[in-house]
């Protein structure tokens, strides 16, 4: 028997689901902790993808973002398909310009007795952050803190932006993360 996944159509006004904005999120904080000035990365890069319409300040991706539930300063509302797919185009875009250093942590995690410190360094940024911006008494982000499961999810998150790059690879995450 197949396993069939219903694929999401949505329109513009139609809202997005927790699950793809935390996920979303996620991303975003994985290449904020490559890139030290991300903040100014991704609205410098919105303003090249002329998505300023849609995205006009720092704050506004900041106000996006902490739609995240899994955020200490989580404001729910209520994002929208447009500003979920600019958010989701910025993140393609900062991934291409990015790969080269994600391909370079996810090689150090594999040769992790050759080369641990840059994964270490990327992961405790990554853990830094969390603590930082997340409500670390929630139980989903307990997990990402937890030693035990964190590394998966990492791993699993660098795959991710380096598989966004590909051909399509806009509408495949945008795919991904609407069907989570």
């Amino acid at each position: 028997m197949l396993n069939k996944r219903a694929i999401t159509f949505l329109s513009k006004g139609t809202r997005v689901s927790r699950e793809s904005i935390q996920k979303l999120d996620l991303l975003l904080l994985s290449l904020e902790t490559i890139d030290l000035n991300g903040v100014q990365s991704l609205y410098t890069l919105s303003n090249k993808l002329e998505l300023d319409h849609v995205l006009p300040s720092k704050i506004t991706i900041w106000k996006l973002r902490n739609n995240n539930p899994m955020r200490k300063s989580h404001i729910n509302n209520n994002m929208n398909i447009e500003e979920f797919n600019a958010l989701t185009k910025l993140t393609v875009e900062m991934s291409r310009y990015l790969y080269p250093f994600i391909r370079e942590i996810l090689q150090s995690r594999d040769n992790f007795d050759k080369n641990p410190v840059i994964w270490d360094d990327y992961k405790n940024r990554f853990i830094d952050l969390i603590n930082e911006r997340f409500n670390i008494s929630s139980m989903r982000v307990k997990k990402l803190l937890d030693s035990n499961v964190n590394d998966q999810i990492i791993i699993k998150l660098l795959l991710t932006l380096a598989l966004s790059i590909s051909d399509n690879g806009y509408q495949k995450l945008r795919t991904s993360l609407l069907n989570v």
